[in-house]
């Protein structure tokens, strides 16, 4: 994330690996990386490189464990991408060798891909880890394997350190793409869907979602005043 985060001059909080963790920059929010009960639900917070980290899933080397130990159950074969030389890693992720070593240091979850198996494989795969509460999530020809992964969770915990260094309530906006929205926009006081649709819908509610009573602003994905649409949604609630 390093690489982004300089581009962005991003200097903020983030979510990882897709609802792993959430990582804070050096002393923002005073916090360090030990066990305390005065955090949000008492979590412990983890050293990982130059940031804390508020663990939200297991640290590594769990996912891998459970990787191997899934394969062996089903008989399922699985490459993850960290046994993979360097060179073989950036034609299976499609990126420059630099980012494609980068890409497979995990912290939390394992990413691999299935070698040879039919549907059929792969669905017996995936009801073997659903019933040891594993996480799947695919990723184009690219699966993640976490356990204990929330995005839910990430955005509570992390609105909860801004809501008591802000001394009230910082109100969350979650923006994301169709496939993406649920788990976000449940932990958001707003909720902006951008989609493929030609042109934008004020307000809805999508069906058999879990976002229930909340609305969402649907806005185009691809258009050329999509920024404009989305900033002009973010200033105070008309």
């Amino acid at each position: 994330m390093d690489e982004p985060r300089r581009k962005l001059s991003h200097t903020h909080p983030f979510i990882a690996e897709d609802g792993c963790g959430v990582f804070l920059p050096e002393d923002y929010f005073h916090l360090r990386p030990d066990s305390s009960t005065s955090r949000p639900r008492g979590t412990a917070t983890v050293r990982l490189g130059r940031f804390t980290c508020l663990p939200i899933a297991e640290l590594q080397p769990a996912a891998s464990e459970a990787l191997e130990s899934l394969a062996e159950e089903t008989g399922v074969s699985v490459v993850p991408l960290r046994s993979l030389p360097p060179r073989e890693l950036a034609q299976n992720t499609n990126l420059p060798l630099r980012e494609a070593e980068l890409a497979r240091q995990r912290d939390f979850d394992e990413l691999f891909f299935f070698a040879g198996a039919s549907e059929r494989d792969i669905a017996k795969f995936q009801a073997a880890a659903s019933e040891r509460k594993v996480q799947l999530r695919q990723r184009g020809v690219l699966w993640s394997l976490a356990i204990g992964a929330s995005v839910r969770r990430c955005v509570s915990d992390l609105s909860k350190l801004y809501d008591r260094a802000l001394r009230s309530h910082a109100r969350t906006i979650g923006i994301a793409t169709p496939g993406q929205e649920a788990a976000l926009f449940a932990a958001c006081d707003r909720a902006i869907l951008l989609t493929d649709s030609p042109h934008s819908v004020p307000d809805r509610t999508p069906p058999e979602s879990k976002i229930s009573t909340k609305r969402v602003i649907e806005l185009p994905l691809h258009s050329t005043d999509t920024w404009d649409q989305l900033l002009d949604h973010l200033g105070p609630r008309r």
